[in-house]
């Protein structure tokens, strides 16, 4: 018999399947105390909960009996993954159970935004007939421009598009092709926000997207354009956005998340041209449902020794592969997560070539995490070792395995190759006995690089002085070089220079850079 413990308020639907199950002992107890749920996860083979229970390292440590933990929602925030995969313990949760919810949701908001729905029943509540303040915009022929084209930003396009508004969209793994089929505009960050008259964001919170949508990006959208952001509070900047409103410059905003919540006292709230709800993109019956339902039959088919489809941490290898492979673990996430940094375009396919002592090994789980480092640069925690594949086959992304006799004079060599819709790139990396994890060749130049801290790659040409150039020009910007690396072909063509620095590059310095003569690209990234 597995016992199941559930801490939280779950659709009692949802739950069904577990509490019909013979061979499932069900405890529902949302109103445990941090001493009562230390106890009472004694004995339990799985914990279900939504985001207000903590699942922390002393808990899973508490539970001599746990195999599973089930999150009913996307986040796991509340769960300590790494205490759980130290200790043995799957973690599964239910990604696409709000997805219906929160694009409806988010239609909701924009017909409100166009139509000012919002400010006039609150008018009409108060007594006062207004017909003539509140005159909207139709959404035919409106442009809606969708930054993100992940699973809830497309069901937004194809409900925009049943009102006749043109859709362009972005998202760093939409290509044109892809685009095409899905009956939508393909363009740049950029060319959304130029082309938008309705903007909405549809992306994970990230380093990368944090304040995505700042001051600048406004600037770059028509006046009178209106903005939504049903996704993540952070992803547009909000002081920026009042700016923009109470100058004009944005018509109207429609939020349901903030970055800090909640936000009763919000400045945004008391500009009339904005509209708001606290956070209800996945508070349908429905949604509450689906969630439920979908870790339900996670945790029971992990509990009878099936496989599960939304795994979050990594699964566990037989301990002789894992000897062999463990050394690789961080060379291989870091190989992938420099080639993303300095790749441009749509993510197509992705090959990982092994040689060496890596032959006759199982070199998946190497794979898996080359990939999980190229994918974090454009959706972060939420890929893992595991979901890795699952999400790049969900985004159209090809993955190749190869194993290679050419070792290229290394004992071991692991090759990664991202191919977009508008280049090929690739980077090599070893182990060498005693000095760690290099990065041995980027494209086809030759390099010996450490794969860790604040590093820039300046693509240029190769001609006396250019390195004393960049040298001079991070003295005066106060930047110290702890190493440089040069790889060329030919004397005088195209060259690569890499340099280890103190400190992360951006703003003047990185334009500085950029001016520099015979200096083609500059790229800075942080490992």
């Amino acid at each position: 018999m597995h016992r199941v413990l559930i801490c939280d308020p779950l659709s009692e639907d949802g739950i069904r399947p577990l509490l019909d199950a013979e061979d499932v002992e069900a405890v529902m107890d949302p109103s445990l105390s941090h001493e009562e749920l230390l106890e009472a996860v004694g004995s339990a083979h799985a914990i279900l909960v939504r985001s207000q229970t903590q699942v922390t390292r002393e808990v899973i440590e508490h539970a001599k009996e746990l195999k599973v933990i089930g999150r009913a929602g996307v986040g796991v925030d509340n769960i300590d993954l790494d205490a759980a995969t130290e200790n043995g313990v799957v973690v599964v949760n239910a990604p696409d159970g709000n997805t219906i919810s929160t694009a409806e949701h988010t239609m909701a908001m924009l017909m409100s935004l166009a139509r000012n729905i919002p400010q006039a029943y609150h008018q009409l509540k108060l007594g006062n007939w207004e017909r003539k303040k509140f005159v909207g915009v139709e959404l035919k022929n409106k442009t809606l421009g969708i930054v993100g084209f992940g699973r809830i930003g497309k069901e937004v396009a194809q409900r925009a598009k049943g009102h006749r508004m043109n859709v362009v969209a972005y998202d760093p793994f939409l290509t044109k092709e892809k685009a095409d089929k899905a009956g939508v505009s393909h363009g740049s960050v950029q060319e959304v926000l130029q082309q938008a008259d309705f903007l909405t964001v549809h992306t994970p919170l990230i380093a990368e997207t944090k304040h995505l949508i700042d001051k600048e990006a406004i600037q770059l959208m028509k006046p009178g354009a209106r903005i939504l952001n049903c996704a993540r509070g952070g992803i547009i900047e909000e002081d920026a956005l009042y700016e923009a409103v109470k100058s004009g410059k944005i018509a109207g905003a429609a939020l349901d998340v903030f970055e800090e919540e909640p936000a009763v006292d919000h400045p945004l709230l008391s500009l009339p041209e904005v509209i708001a709800t606290p956070h209800l993109g996945a508070s349908t019956i429905e949604a509450q449902e689906n969630v439920a339902t979908d870790v339900s039959y996670d945790v029971m088919e992990l509990l009878r020794g099936g496989t599960v489809k939304h795994p979050v941490n990594m699964p566990s290898v037989s301990s002789e592969t894992m000897d062999k492979i463990a050394p690789y673990f961080q060379l291989s996430e870091r190989l992938g997560a420099f080639l993303s940094r300095v790749v441009n375009g749509a993510l197509e396919k992705v090959n990982v070539y092994y040689s060496g002592d890596l032959l006759d090994v199982d070199t998946m789980p190497l794979t898996r995490i080359a990939v999980k480092g190229i994918l974090q640069r454009h959706i972060g925690s939420r890929i893992n070792d595991v979901n890795a594949f699952k999400t790049a086959s969900d985004k159209g992304i090809i993955i190749n395995e190869q194993k290679s006799t050419s070792t290229k004079g290394f004992t071991n060599l692991i090759t990664v190759e991202i191919e977009t819709d508008q280049e090929k790139r690739s980077i090599a990396g070893t182990l060498l006995n005693g000095l760690g994890a290099r990065i041995v060749q980027l494209d086809q130049y030759s390099i010996d690089v450490i794969p860790e801290g604040h590093l820039i790659v300046i693509h240029h040409q190769d001609q006396p002085g250019a390195i004393g150039h960049v040298g001079s020009l991070l003295a005066e910007h106060h930047v110290n070089i702890a190493t440089m690396q040069v790889g060329r072909t030919i004397l005088g063509g195209d060259a690569v220079m890499i340099l280890t620095v103190d400190k992360e590059v951006e703003g003047q310095c990185k334009e500085s850079l950029a001016e520099v003569g015979n200096i083609k690209k500059v790229q800075c990234l942080t490992l």
